[in-house]
């Protein structure tokens, strides 16, 4: 039996999906704790792609059993839609996923709401998706939500969606485009018969499976400066996306975890507003998000590029308890000449080792650089450490050193078998070279 939590250690998009994809070969379950169909991981095996929003990146293992957890919020419509495009694509859904029924469900109101906060009328604007993530969770936080368990209750549905359409109305103004309610609830009530079968208690379920000693991976999204109380605030996502999230957004306690796994890339990528002080800007910029494909899997929108960050990392690092790191895209740097790691930031002339709090000195931070030659060949055959330019190495190891997490799996190239191990005598590195 092993529980492992898969975390994001910079600002999301790191690669996290390739990587449950690797790890769900040794296991059993696969749950997913936070977040919403705002964001996307990423899977590429042979010639196909697969491109997951809600449903956890284990879905696409024959036999693994896998989970929605209470900590996401569900949009119906874009569970369906992407239940249905894996089908088509010949990856068996039914029978092997399950919904928590304490999850919450994003309606068409929540998604109007955020269209309106994102149009500056109630303040700064964030960035955010529009996928209704936000105001879902907000409605969960003050006890108005609907849940999925809520869903299969016609009375307690219809009471609930009225409630929310009375404030949204009093929110963007009775004159708003909004769908009528009675299309509202025709859907939700086809949607929850559709759902009904798939519902399940997951706590108690993933209880059930850790006592029977089944391996066990929690799965989640966007990244660690994108979580509510240990990003970058007020640029943040609306979920605990650190590894505590995984706890509560499961219902498993903390003493059962074996390992928690950070994933970051060989740099730095940031989508929306929000300080990132790594940001480099011009040729170099472009070329890295050509190079890297730096376009977001739900939106499409570009990512602002970066180096790596040491500084944000270890804050990851220390948040997460991370046992280990996993390090992708190393194959995007192979052309550069030079590469630049952030070690410190400098703040109003003063030398800052560890992530500061404050939005003022975030925004204020420039970054403290440390530089190293670049391979320029390429890595993407490499399946052994000593297969790696020695560079390439010398850069692994320095990274290793400034996160102070040992790098076990460095990704070289998107398809399933494109990484190099280290530390192979480790036991959660073997599971990942079969």
């Amino acid at each position: 039996m092993s529980v492992r939590i898969i975390v994001g250690a910079q600002w999301g998009d790191e690669g996290k999906g390739k990587i449950v994809d690797l790890l769900s070969h040794d296991a059993d379950v696969v749950a997913r704790y936070q977040g919403g169909p705002n964001a996307g991981h990423t899977v590429c095996y042979g010639d196909k792609s697969f491109v997951l929003h809600l449903i956890p990146s284990g879905i696409l293992r024959p036999g693994t059993t896998c989970y929605i957890g209470n900590g996401v919020v569900i949009d119906l419509t874009a569970l369906e839609e992407e239940r249905s495009a894996l089908t088509r694509q010949g990856i068996g859904v039914d029978g092997r996923l399950f919904v928590s029924g304490s999850a919450h469900l994003i309606l068409p109101d929540h998604r109007l709401a955020e269209r309106h906060n994102e149009s500056g009328a109630t303040g700064p604007t964030i960035g955010t998706t529009g996928r209704g993530i936000g105001p879902a969770y907000t409605d969960k936080a003050s006890r108005m939500g609907l849940r999925v368990a809520d869903l299969l209750d016609p009375e307690i549905r219809e009471e609930r969606v009225r409630m929310l359409r009375e404030r949204t109305l009093r929110l963007v103004g009775r004159d708003a485009p909004v769908e009528p309610i009675e299309r509202v609830l025709e859907g939700l009530a086809r949607d929850a018969e559709r759902l009904r079968p798939m519902v399940v208690n997951v706590s108690l379920a993933i209880a059930s499976a850790i006592h029977d000693r089944k391996r066990i991976l929690l799965e989640g999204a966007q990244g660690t400066h994108l979580d509510l109380d240990h990003g970058t605030y007020p640029f943040v996502t609306s979920s605990s996306a650190v590894a505590g999230g995984a706890c509560t957004g499961v219902g498993v306690g903390p003493t059962l975890i074996d390992e928690v796994i950070g994933v970051a890339k060989a740099y730095a990528t940031r989508v929306g507003n929000g300080p990132f002080p790594s940001e480099l800007s011009g040729e170099l910029a472009e070329q890295l998000r050509e190079e890297g494909n730096e376009y977001g899997a739900t939106t499409g929108r570009p990512r602002r590029c970066g180096w790596f960050d040491a500084v944000a990392i270890r804050h990851a690092a220390r948040v997460n308890g991370l046992t280990q790191l996993v390090i992708t895209k190393l194959d995007v740097l192979d052309g550069l000449p030079e590469i630049s790691v952030v070690t410190a930031y400098s703040i109003n002339g003063r030398r800052i080792q560890e992530m500061p709090e404050s939005l003022a000195e975030l925004n204020a931070a420039e970054p403290i650089l440390e530089t190293f030659p670049g391979w320029r060949a390429p890595t993407g055959a490499a399946r052994q450490w000593d297969d790696l330019p020695r560079e390439a190495r010398r850069y692994l190891d320095r990274l290793e050193e400034l996160a102070r997490v040992p790098i076990r799996l460095v990704s070289v190239g998107s398809g399933r078998d494109e990484n190099v191990r280290r530390h192979a005598n480790l036991r959660s590195t073997e599971a990942v070279g079969r």
